[in-house]
């Protein structure tokens, strides 16, 4: 974030909206924020999920090989984690009740959002990305799978699904069969959480070059290369601030109303993230075509780089 040419004030201002933004522990970020719901939560079934997803990843589950894929890996898993439980303690303050059971599956839900892209064993060939057209349906699969050998209840094996296929970029809300209005607005908030846990991550647009890798891998037309994916991210963007509106009840609102109550600051820290991305992607790829890659990485950034939201003088933390 360059810095050297920031003034102590903005400098501090930086280093406390990076560690907001994405703690160094996820886990207990997310097990405050649940607490701040329901004071004495129990989160042995959350952790026993978590535990096991962490073994999928890591090429330790019985029957599935390790995560190979570098843009939809452990590490965005978690960060749909965090903000899911973000999203939904701010729908908590917007007096959104929300049923013990729900929390739990629906934080269970975002650690399984993803499976879909892990090989089952005896699949070699390529990597999990091939899978990026149809990873929503695998990853429900892996969900049957996986409640069926634990011998959980089928109700929560069917709240997950719904949730998961709000995940689905192209999937209608209305066509869900969702058991209550509570399990569709807790899908809906999946569905938000994936989009923006990757998009304010600081790796983010580092992280665009194994997307477009995944994209290749899984027949995803919409790119003819690395730097066309690079020039279309804003358009995404875009894109997904319309799907919040149009599809998944603008939930994406709840999110400044739980920075308020958990640190205290009146701003969706998550959107300002986002936004800085978009931004820096849009400046560099306007100013150093030629050598975009480079300027993408935080140690590279160009001199000149506007700081936008993180600008002292415009955000207080």
């Amino acid at each position: 974030m360059n810095p050297a040419k920031m003034n102590n004030a903005a400098r501090k201002n930086l280093k406390k909206f990076e560690d907001i933004v994405r703690p160094k522990n996820i886990i207990a970020e997310v097990r405050k924020i649940v607490r701040l719901m329901v004071a004495d939560f129990d989160f042995s079934w959350v952790k026993t999920v978590y535990q096991d997803i962490t073994k999928l990843f890591e090429g330790n589950f019985v029957g599935y090989r390790k995560c190979n894929t570098k843009y939809h890996d452990l590490r965005h898993t978690e960060d749909c984690l965090l903000e899911f439980a973000r999203i939904l303690h701010g729908a908590f303050l917007h007096g959104h009740n929300i049923s013990v059971k729900s929390v739990q599956l629906g934080l269970i839900s975002a650690l399984m959002h993803d499976t879909g892209y892990i090989q089952k064993m005896g699949d070699g060939k390529g990597t999990g990305g091939k899978y990026t057209l149809n990873h929503v349906e695998r990853s429900i699969e892996f969900a049957k799978r996986y409640f069926i050998m634990k011998g959980y209840l089928i109700d929560d094996y069917i709240f997950c699904k719904n949730c998961l296929k709000c995940t689905g970029l192209n999937v209608k809300i209305k066509n869900i069969h969702f058991l209550s209005e509570e399990n569709e607005l807790v899908g809906k908030i999946l569905g938000v959480a994936d989009l923006i846990g990757q998009m304010s991550d600081w790796n983010y647009l580092q992280k665009l070059k194994y997307l477009f890798e995944e994209f290749q891998e899984g027949g995803v037309t919409n790119y003819k290369t690395e730097f066309d994916l690079m020039k279309k991210t804003a358009e995404f963007w875009d894109f997904t601030q319309k799907r919040f509106q149009t599809e998944l009840g603008n939930v994406d609102r709840y999110l400044q109303d739980h920075f308020r109550v958990r640190w205290g600051i009146n701003q969706d820290l998550d959107r300002l993230a986002i936004e800085y991305n978009i931004n820096r992607l849009k400046y560099i790829l306007e100013n150093f075509p030629a050598d975009y890659q480079r300027y993408l990485a935080d140690e590279h950034l160009p001199e000149h780089l506007p700081m936008g939201p993180f600008d002292a003088a415009n955000v207080a933390l």
